[in-house]
């Protein structure tokens, strides 16, 4: 079932400058040709139309000007940009940040086919939007998902990638971590409240790296949305589920991996990760040329990404690009 990218954009648009949920931040609306939507302090929402037709959102933080390599933030397998907020706000000083919601996430119109969730469809939105931002050569953070999109993207863009980050994935994805995964993401759950959405969420991932009340609640705007009759649900189209209930549904990752092998990889990992394995993590550092390893303490799958370690390490890490 398709939904309305201006339904979605009625509810609040989380600014996170400014942390009270459900009522719209200040912007200021634009209504021109090249699909801007509004205006926020730090980026601009804007959407673009896929090849099929289908309305897609993403966020656009920093300059295009700028003479650094923009970054492309794709974000994890139910999630979206809102993710990347505090990330992309921090780095585009220095270069543009464009962070995009994947088709059946966040404020991007929902596949009627949910076997079009799939790496090549991503793929070939993802270059889309590309193109129409006139991006030819990116760096990719990449969490979860993400992170398999950016190797994917290795093996048919590899001229345009200059570098990748890989926050807690990699080429084998650990059974229990998959198995919790599987087991909440095609579940329509309906907390009563944000508070109960901020309990469902701390129940779903205790090992998250969140400290204060304020991260919590940010998560669960990114987590869950309105609906018309002002009731919680999930912020993706649980149907996404359906093509990773068939059999062969990943296949081996290792030979994706190694298309990254021309660029430059930092890769994250949470210590208390259930989806990336201490021993693939490893094998990732050995295999890989250039590949730097950061294990953020006491985070599970997955980590922020503001963690003084995972800020320092991409400071480090983009600085050299």
């Amino acid at each position: 079932m398709r939904k309305s990218t201006l339904k979605c954009l009625n509810k609040s648009t989380v600014d996170w400058d400014i942390n009270i949920p459900l009522l719209p931040q200040s912007g200021i609306p634009v209504t021109t040709a090249n699909n801007v939507l509004r205006t926020m302090t730090h980026f601009i929402e804007k959407t673009f139309t896929a090849q099929d037709g289908l309305t897609l959102y993403y966020r656009d933080y920093g300059k295009a000007s700028s003479p650094n390599t923009p970054i492309l933030c794709l974000p994890g397998l139910t999630r979206n940009s809102m993710d990347f907020h505090r990330v992309a706000r921090r780095l585009s000083s220095k270069r543009r940040v464009i962070c995009p919601d994947y088709r059946g996430r966040g404020q991007s119109d929902y596949d009627p086919n949910p076997y079009n969730y799939v790496a090549p469809t991503y793929l070939n939105d993802l270059r889309h939007l590309l193109t129409l931002c006139g991006v030819h050569h990116f760096i990719i953070i990449g969490t979860s998902l993400g992170g398999l999109i950016a190797m994917a993207m290795a093996l048919v863009m590899p001229s345009a990638i200059k570098g990748v980050v890989l926050n807690d994935i990699g080429p084998e994805i650990a059974n229990n971590g998959r198995k919790r995964i599987l087991e909440y993401i095609g579940t329509d759950s309906s907390p009563l409240n944000w508070g109960a959405a901020v309990d469902e969420l701390q129940s779903l991932f205790p090992n998250l790296s969140l400290k204060t009340d304020e991260e919590w609640l940010e998560a669960a705007q990114a987590s869950y949305r309105l609906d018309e009759k002002g009731v919680l649900h999930p912020n993706w189209d649980i149907n996404l589920v359906k093509p990773l209930l068939r059999p062969n549904a990943i296949p081996d990752l290792w030979p994706i991996f190694h298309a990254l092998d021309h660029v430059p990889v930092l890769g994250i990992r949470g210590a208390l990760s259930d989806l990336l394995l201490p021993e693939t993590f490893k094998q990732m550092e050995i295999t890989h040329p250039e590949f730097t390893s950061v294990t953020i303490p006491k985070s599970g799958h997955v980590p922020s990404l503001w963690e003084p370690e995972s800020e320092s390490a991409l400071d480090i890490f983009l600085n050299n690009l």
